[in-house]
């Protein structure tokens, strides 16, 4: 089955906070994460994930930092704040309630 990219699309950022309430992360790593847990069937393009925390971000949702990274290049890492673990919370609330409205009109209630 493949994954309508379209209906992931409208959740990244509830992903990017699910990731982040395991911890502290930075682009590569989350996107890495997404690719494993999906068995390679769905990957956020870059644009897109850096797009989604900057918004995250400006809605206080997320805060980064530099790593301390002694080689490579220097990462920015990122966290999720109270305020962001309390949308999270609702976003999953919201999202088993729509789960279960879509089975019940595709499924004709069953």
């Amino acid at each position: 089955m493949s994954i309508t990219s379209d209906i992931i699309r409208g959740h990244t950022e509830s992903i990017i906070l699910a990731h982040l309430e395991e911890k502290d992360s930075y682009g590569y790593e989350i996107n890495k994460s997404i690719q494993e847990k999906t068995n390679n069937k769905y990957e956020l393009k870059e644009a897109t994930l850096y797009s989604a925390f900057r918004r995250l971000e400006q809605s206080s949702l997320i805060s980064s930092y530099w790593g301390d990274q002694t080689t490579g290049a220097r990462r920015r890492y990122y966290s999720i704040t109270k305020l962001g673990l309390a949308a999270l919370e609702q976003n999953r609330t919201d999202w088993n309630e729509s789960k279960q409205l879509i089975d019940s009109l595709i499924n004709g209630g069953r």
